[in-house]
């Protein structure tokens, strides 16, 4: 985890703050690092707090349309995906008229998206976290329920974090730690909630309660990303285990219904929950990810932050506008300027093939003179802007869908069949080998504890293990399967 804020302030910066009571809002990017690291300590608990407080003030005049009367939950749960499907129906059906795609111009808009959202993605169920202390409480074990299946039961091609962290390898998506403080706000009040939950239930469960309703943009991004190429299953994941009639938005009111039931002050319990809803509105979201993304600015951005290291580290054969290529890169201000000389001298050719372009063939292809310097993620944005002319008319390239790619693999016969297993079995295989490497001393002293343990005992034992900072491990792995035999019972 990068500790580094936008503003220089570290995880031990913003820990000393804490631990004299922060009179400062506190910078959700420095405190997602702090709460990112495993541990309970008196520090992280204060910060956790203080954080959850006041975002919690800042969402305290946002609607929220949850009913007045709290019989009314199920119909109201019921109409949101109702009209969810009500307006994907509707856009499926524009989309066969000939409507463009909504959210994405391009992969590269797309992976935009995929990096904008990582800092949420990667602590997917934090919330729940607390909820594994309060196991004897029968009214919360619907909660727990859904944790352990965010956690994909222990399964590591279920994990939702593991199943994230796949998607952005396989698209060479990296840096999201540099984002703004924004992205990180809603990962920030889940890690917090993770923290010192168990001093928020109702808000807790409000949360929850908003958090796994089925949302527009959840159908509509896994129908596009699937269009442009790019595995949807983490979200279409989430499309069914959210659903209303017996996924987590069903659990999630059973909880809330529990909860209320068991509650002395119902109109405190209600407010409170309303509040906690209201945090999912806190933050970076889906949409606004998706319309921050500009494409030449994106592309400027990643060649300055990339002049740093490339200057002094080109021969002087080349000039463009009168000028070596280190000396345009001696200043990354001067990046938008040394684009527009590429361009005039023919290095580039906007809203052509990107291999009519001679740069793009220095970046791209195994025997490329910069091999290796682009991520896949950096070549996407070369790519979907050299195919951009500066009029903003883009050449049409044909993209197989993921699930056309995955036919294609599959028609291919038997070695078809074995490539098409390949992501699978390679999470398997490292899944198993890490199993066995991490059994040498800890996996044996574990089983060890375990069996000469309570049931309650190794309850106890196994919870830290199934932390949002160790749940994704083969440990947390293990523990989450274990856990969830002896807490039903099994």
């Amino acid at each position: 985890m990068d500790s580094s804020t936008e503003h220089g302030t570290g995880a031990a910066g913003i820990a000393g703050a804490a631990g004299i009571c922060m009179q400062q809002p506190a910078d959700a990017k420095a405190l997602y690092a702090l709460l990112a690291e495993d541990g309970d300590s008196v520090v992280r608990r204060r910060a956790a707090r203080h954080f959850l407080e006041e975002q919690l003030d800042l969402a305290a005049g946002m609607p929220c349309d949850f009913p007045d009367d709290p019989d009314d939950a199920s119909m109201w749960v019921a109409a949101g995906a109702a009209r969810a499907g009500t307006q994907y129906r509707d856009y499926l059906a524009a989309r066969r008229q000939g409507a463009p795609r909504r959210y994405f111009s391009g992969q590269a808009h797309a992976m935009h998206f995929l990096r904008g959202a990582a800092p949420t993605k990667l602590v997917d169920g934090a919330w729940l976290y607390p909820m594994l202390q309060r196991w004897r409480d029968e009214h919360l074990h619907p909660l727990i329920t859904i944790y352990l299946e965010e956690l994909g039961n222990g399964v590591p091609h279920k994990n939702h974090v593991l199943l994230y962290k796949k998607l952005l390898a396989a698209h060479g998506i990296a840096g999201w730690q540099r984002l703004s403080a924004d992205h990180f706000t809603q990962g920030a009040i889940q890690l917090a909630f993770a923290h010192c939950g168990g001093d928020f239930v109702p808000e807790l469960i409000g949360f929850n309660l908003g958090y796994e309703q089925l949302p527009l943009h959840l159908l509509i991004t896994a129908y596009e990303l699937n269009e442009l190429g790019i595995d949807p299953y983490y979200f279409t994941l989430h499309v069914t285990v959210d659903n209303a009639a017996t996924g987590h938005a069903a659990t999630a009111l059973q909880a809330m219904q529990g909860a209320l039931a068991r509650s002395t002050d119902k109109a405190d319990f209600l407010r409170r929950l309303r509040a906690g809803m209201r945090l999912n509105e806190l933050g970076a979201g889906t949409l606004s990810v998706i319309d921050s993304f500009d494409l030449d600015e994106e592309v400027a951005d990643m060649l300055s932050a990339k002049a740093g290291v490339g200057a002094n580290m080109h021969s002087d054969y080349c000039r463009v506008g009168g000028r070596t290529v280190n000396e345009w890169l001696a200043d990354p201000g001067q990046v938008p300027a040394f684009l527009r000389q590429l361009e005039q001298q023919g290095w580039i050719r906007r809203g052509q093939a990107p291999e009519h372009s001679r740069f793009w063939r220095l970046v791209h292809g195994e025997r490329a003179e910069m091999f290796g310097v682009f991520t896949a993620y950096e070549q996407q944005l070369l790519h979907d802007w050299i195919c951009t002319a500066p009029d903003g008319t883009v050449l049409q390239q044909r993209v197989a869908s993921y699930r056309a790619q995955r036919r294609s693999v599959e028609d291919d016969g038997a070695a078809g069949r074995i490539a098409s297993q390949q992501p699978r079995a390679l999470i398997r295989h490292r899944y198993e080998g890490d199993s066995q490497s991490w059994q040498g001393c800890e996996l044996r002293q574990l089983e060890a504890q375990l069996a000469s343990s309570s049931r309650n005992q190794a309850l106890e034992t196994l919870i830290p293990l199934m932390s949002p900072a160790q749940h994704h491990s083969p440990a947390g792995l293990m523990a989450t399967r274990i856990f969830r035999r002896l807490h039903a019972g099994a």
